[in-house]
């Protein structure tokens, strides 16, 4: 009896000594393009989708007017296209880039069209922990975040104005024109 209350102290010291040693030997996964720990996604994937459940609001954002979606699609072409990208566009570079990756929410894949909109403004408005998204409960008035949880569960869906609303921004091409002339003025006597 002994023997096994001395091998349960010798594991409660050694189990931390070697966590330690194992942080410390630059070992662990801390990159954004290292491979997850094990039990990583599994363990953070449970804890957030507890989290969602019991704190998640309830609307329905099925009959949300077209101007408001068009709001919405305004909020996300300034807040959130940078790392979830836009329809019929390539992934972003930031979303790719990002441990996990920003899930590109106008792909067929990625859609969250299905969830419900309580859950994507539980995320647009506290942000989770550990992966780049940010809390835009301070940024957005709640109606804005609103207005975003609106459009992306509308995402596969959308009538044609707020289709424009997310359309890439355009990017004015220099002027043809060439600038003011090198030639020095004549001065007048």
């Amino acid at each position: 009896m002994k023997s096994f209350a001395l091998g349960i102290i010798v594991t409660l010291i050694a189990l931390p000594i070697l966590g330690i040693l194992f942080l410390r030997s630059s070992y662990m996964s801390v990159a954004a393009t290292d491979p997850p720990l094990p039990l990583e996604t599994t363990l953070a994937k449970m804890g957030l989708h507890a989290r969602i459940a019991r704190q998640a609001p309830q609307r329905d954002v099925s009959k949300m007017p077209t101007a408001d979606l068009v709001s919405g699609a305004q909020v996300y072409q300034k807040d959130c296209a940078f790392c979830h990208g836009l329809p019929n566009q390539p992934a972003s570079a930031a979303g790719k880039g990002m441990f996990p990756h920003a899930p590109q929410l106008f792909t067929q894949q990625e859609t969250v069209s299905d969830d419900p909109a309580g859950v994507t403004y539980w995320k647009v408005k506290n942000g989770i922990r550990l992966t780049g998204m940010p809390s835009f409960g301070s940024a957005l008035s709640d109606e804005q975040m609103w207005q975003v949880a609106g459009l992306l569960a509308h995402s596969d869906n959308l009538p044609p104005e707020v289709q424009d609303a997310l359309k890439p921004p355009s990017i004015p091409l220099a002027s043809a024109s060439p600038g003011p002339s090198a030639a020095p003025a004549a001065k007048s006597k």
